[in-house]
Formats: C-alpha cells, structure tokens, sequence
C-alpha cells in the first residue's frame, strides 16, 4: 500500500515539496534542500533544529497548517524549548513527525550557515618522486619485416630508453592506442604509474602533468591539485562534508550509515563521491584543464570516512574491539570508486591505524615525523574526534578520544560551526567583566563596532576555549568549572530555567534577536572535552614512562584557530612553555600531498602506522582517576609553572 504524502513549506527559503507521512520535519528539510541545522544528526540532543509550526490557512502556499498536523510532544523537547516557546509552536525538527500539511518557520538560528572552511595548503618541502611519471618516445614504424605488436614495441621502447621492464597498460589505454601512436608519427608521451603500468598517452611530448591530494574530514574537505612536475599546488578546494547533515561525529554517521537495509550506507558514499567530484571539476577549472588530466590521486580520511568511501559497512569499527575491514594502504582505480579524475588513474588511499585512529593520523605523522626526532613530540589532531600522538624516534603511541562535538560547538546552547556570524575571539575585562570579542566575518571587534553590526549569531569552537580560559583567568569561573555567583555583574545570572548563564553577547548586538549564553551546563561539557584530551595525554606519557613534554604541535584546521594561551589555561594540553605550542595547520592533508609528491612516503606511511602503538584509554588502568583529576581548571592536582604571570597567583593556586 502506497504511503499518504503531505505538502510541507519551509519559510523562509521557500522550500516546499511532497513527503511521505511519518518522516521527521528533519528528514523533510534534507530532501527538500531546506538546510536546516543538525549537530547531533538527528537524535534529540542537540536542540540545533528547532522550528516553529505556522497554524492557519496560508492560500497563497495552498497550504492549510496545524499544529496537530505533527507527531505528539517529545519529553526531550522540553530540554530545548521553553514554555512560552512551546505555545507559540516550536519543535525540534527531529522529532515532529509529519502527520499533514505543514508550514514550518525556521528560525535564524537553526538555518544551516556555511562554515569556513580554512584548509589552506602550507609551504612545506617535498622531495620530488611521484609514483606517476611521464616518459616520451619516438618509435620505429611496423613493416612487413618488423610487424611487433603496437603496445609490445611501446614497452620494448621504454625498456630499451628508460630501463622500464615488464610494463603492463591499463585497459582504457589499449583500445586508444593505435590510433594515437599514427596521429602522432610514433612520436608520443606515455604516463605510468609505479613502473608498472601505462596509464596514459598522449601525442608529442607532454611537460606538464597533474596529481590531486584529498583530506576526507569528518566535518570538512580538503583538496589540493599539485603539479607532478615541480610540486607547486595550483588549486586549493574545500568545502563542507554533506555528510554533516546526517550527525557531526563519526558515531552518527556509523548509526545512520547501517540503517535502512544498506540504503544508508548507499547514501553516504554518493554524498561524498558526489563532493569530491565538484571539488574537482573546480579545481581543474580553476587551472584550466580537464578532469581527466589527473593522473593520480591520493586519500587520507578517519576510519569511518575511509569505509563510506569505499562502501564498507562501518558498522563493526563502532564496535568492540573496533577492527577495521583492512589496515594497509590501497591503490584503486578512480573508475572503480567513481571518483572523476582520469579514468586508468589510481587512487591511493593511505593505511589506517586502529579502529578510531584513520589514515588521516598517518598524513599527520608522514608529514612532521615525530619518529625522527630526539625531543618528545604531542601531536594533538583537534577536529571532530580528537587523535593524539606522544613519542619520538625511540617509541611512538598514539589514541583517540571524543572531544568534538563541544569544542565544535555542538552541545553547547549558543554553539555553532565557524561560519560567519560565529564569535571567535574572546577577551574579558578582569575588572569591569566586559566582554571584547571578535566574529567570523567582521574585521572589528566588538568594542569598536555599534550595536547589531557585528551581526552575531553564537560561539565556535575557537571562541568556546577562550571563552572558558577567560572566564577562569578573571575569576568568573571557579578551578572546580562553577560560576563564583559572589561576583557582582550584570552578565552572570539565573537562566529561566534556574540555571547560572553568563551573558556573552546582549541581543542587541546579535542577528538573532536573544542574548547569546553560555550556561553552567555548557561549561561542564567544555569540561568533558578539554578532560578527555589531558587525560589521554597524561597515560599516554605515562606509558611512556615520562614526566615533561617537549613541544607540542596542534594539527588540524580547528587546532590552526585555537589560541595557545588559552588551551594552556583550561588545561587542555600538559603545561609547557607557549612558545613550545606550535599550530601546524591541515597536517593531514599536507601528509595526503607528502604522499602524491613522494612515493617512498608511502611505504614510510605503510610502515609507520604499522609501527605504532595504539592506545585504547576507556581500558587503560587509571583512566577514570585522571579523567576526573582533569576536569578542574586547569587541572586538580598538576602543576601549571608556565601559567605563572598568565593567571593571577590567587586564582592559579585556589
């Protein structure tokens, strides 16, 4: 029996469609394109999607809209949706399911802004030695008394000139090949890949050829189109993960991707195909040539990207003992996995450590090598999950923990992406206890700005972590995370709800039309994150046998925006002097193009990953004790010495 649909409006993008009965309102705004916010994918937590149930005739929509034309009221609405905000018709769009004809408002606040997406390639040195090569040939022509096959007299050529033995071509190539080599007068360039294999030709001599590096992130996208030349990036590409809409961490897409009798894993892998290919229609266009000049490609992604890409069932990664499908590294051809770059290229995609440490950790590690190094290294990769490494060349761990979803801004009432309208600088009087802050978008900051021009709408994660050290650093927040309700001024109150909030933004100054807060609740949550991190680092120097750490290097896009003074104060990272905490940027994608550039990194990539010791802290002896002691601000019972100076004496000793 056919199922009934409903018309359903979404206001104010004008969205509007037919959709079967019993689908979420989420659901809806995603197959009607309405972009409608979701940190948590959906299940109930975030609070991010809230909208409002228009009630009455609307003729001109030829819609007639109840309230009564959705699912009942949801006890975990009540988290996010006041009294007052219920009689007025809001409802988490994850939880109203569609009974009738509905339009549906969605608040400022709730529309999915698009996030910045800062994944610039850096200035790096790459020795030069790409697995694809160009080799140019001028061949004798058949006759009746020398009649070798094309492709035999190809390769004979090519062992005979550039000691390339064994050579074996692509399918796709062969058919082309004797048309091309007469056009040509047996004057042609041929491409292989790894002395193996031809995987292009082409008539004449051919100077210039080109290769892809792609970082598959969680919550973005990175690609960078390089020269097989001379190494020089001619385009850079990002964008959002699509995937976003269906969960901000690896656990959501994992649930969501098993569902629906493999349809949902069918989905996940045509959104990110899908990405990657208009990245890289851009970057060619960029560069002014075809998708098909690519000759080589290569990958790094957590795990659970890495199994959407390849149509794996992520399922089992999210499950004890987290065993991926496969560890080393793959050289697949684009065709097979749909990918839009030449169609005999290969697509490498670097090898995976654990279960919840990817291939994208290994593009970290190729690309700053902590296992050359004599002095201690943390590599800390701050995204969505947070992946650390403790080590040098005598000895390398590495584990992961869940630390993205607050420090991203999901969980968090006033939290949202790096889009623009987020704040992401904060600097508190210790005084007066006014705040001074910047937001993305704006080159002012607040101070210097008039009421409502700096268009505010909620905090990023950068935003998020000085917010807390601030709040520490002035006495406003307490080491155990309370606010010191002694204080006297006018930000820090009692919420509607009876909790503690402090007011980072009047609603005068914001987009959105209410004050943006953040609560005692959301301190907490910060708390959990920045724990999660100091926890691991500390068994992990533990292990190691170590008490002090040399330098610490934060990767990641994220981890480029965090404000190093900042992450120190809410002991997010061991204390170490400052100038010790580098940023290094999209290392994970600097590691991706390490690998296009050099094939000998590869085998280094195979070998490294194989090497290191991989550390599962939700088992590891203590990690309850030092999870807790981390909590506090900057921590219970270690010592801060570089703090000395940065926090006042009478708040770092409370």
């Amino acid at each position: 029996m056919k199922r009934r649909t409903f018309r359903v409006v979404f206001q104010p993008s004008g969205r509007r469609g037919e959709i079967e009965g019993e689908k979420t309102l989420l659901d809806a705004s995603r197959e009607l394109g309405a972009d409608i916010e979701s940190l948590c994918g959906g299940k109930q937590l975030c609070g991010k999607c809230r909208v409002r149930i228009e009630e009455g005739r609307f003729d001109e929509l030829h819609i007639r809209s109840r309230m009564s034309h959705v699912s009942e009221w949801h006890s975990s609405e009540q988290k996010f949706i006041n009294t007052s905000e219920k009689a007025e018709g809001f409802r988490l769009a994850c939880a109203a399911r569609l009974r009738g004809d509905i339009l549906a408002f969605v608040p400022e606040e709730s529309r999915a802004a698009r996030q910045v997406v800062r994944k610039a390639a850096r200035e790096i040195e790459i020795k030069q030695n790409p697995v694809v090569r160009l080799y140019y040939v001028e061949l004798s022509r058949p006759s009746l008394d020398d009649p070798l096959g094309d492709f035999e007299r190809l390769a004979q050529k090519l062992d005979e000139t550039y000691g390339l033995k064994s050579l074996g071509v692509d399918y796709l190539v062969l058919p082309k090949l004797p048309d091309i080599l007469r056009k040509a007068d047996w004057k042609v360039t041929v491409a292989v890949w790894n002395d193996q294999e031809i995987i292009w030709i082409h008539p004449g001599p051919v100077e210039e050829y080109w290769g892809l590096a792609v970082d598959i992130g969680t919550t973005t996208l990175a690609a960078y189109l390089c020269s097989l030349k001379n190494g020089k990036v001619h385009a850079t590409e990002s964008m959002m993960n699509p995937q976003v809409t269906y969960g901000e961490d690896v656990m959501s897409r994992i649930t969501y991707s098993s569902t629906r009798s493999g349809e949902g894993l069918r989905e996940m892998n045509t959104l990110i195909i899908s990405a990657l290919n208009d990245m890289i229609a851009r970057a060619a266009d960029t560069t002014g040539i075809g998708t098909r000049d690519i000759l080589d490609m290569t990958l790094v992604g957590n795990t659970a990207m890495h199994h959407l890409l390849l149509r794996i069932n992520p399922q089992h990664v999210g499950l004890s003992p987290f065993a991926p499908a496969i560890h080393r590294s793959m050289d697949i051809k684009a065709r097979d996995l749909g990918i839009d770059i030449n169609k005999s290229a290969y697509v490498h995609i670097l090898p995976i450590e654990a279960g919840f440490v990817g291939a994208d950790n290994v593009g970290v590690l190729i690309c700053e090598e902590p296992y050359r190094r004599d002095e201690v290294h943390l590599v800390i990769d701050i995204g969505t999950n947070g992946e650390l490494v403790l080590g040098n060349r005598e000895r390398m761990i590495v584990s992961s923990c869940a630390t993205g979803p607050a420090l991203e801004g999901a969980q968090i009432t006033s939290g949202m992406r790096a889009a623009p309208g987020a704040i992401e600088r904060i600097k508190i009087d210790p005084e007066s206890f006014e705040l001074n802050y910047k937001v993305i978008g704006k080159n002012e900051w607040s101070q210097h700005s008039g009421p409502g021009r700096m268009g505010t709408k909620g905090i990023c994660g950068s935003g998020i972590i000085d917010l807390l050290g601030e709040l520490y650093r002035t006495g406003i927040v307490q080491k155990s995370g309370a606010f010191n309700r002694n204080l006297k001024t006018r930000r820090l109150r009692d919420s509607n709800d009876g909790e503690v909030e402090f007011v980072v933004a009047w609603k005068e100054e914001t987009s959105i039309g209410k004050d943006i807060v953040v609560t005692q609740g959301d301190i907490r949550q910060i708390q959990l994150a920045k724990a999660a991190l100091y926890a691991g680092a500390k068994l992990m120097m533990r292990r190691r046998g170590i008490k002090q750490i040399d330098r610490v290097v934060i990767a990641g896009a994220f981890g480029s925006y965090v404000d190093r003074e900042e992450a120190l104060i809410i002991g997010m990272i061991p204390d170490v002097a400052p100038e010790k905490i580098i940023s290094v940027g999209n290392a994970a994608g600097d590691g991706a193009r390490i690998a296009l550039l050099n094939k000998e990194k590869r085998d280094e990539a195979n070998r490294i990953a194989r090497q290191v010791e991989y550390m599962e802290l939700t088992i590891e002896e203590g990690f309850q004790d030092e999870f807790i002691a981390a909590l506090q601000i900057p921590h219970a019972l270690d010592s801060f010495h570089h703090l000395k100076g940065v926090v006042p004496d009478q708040i770092l000793n409370q």
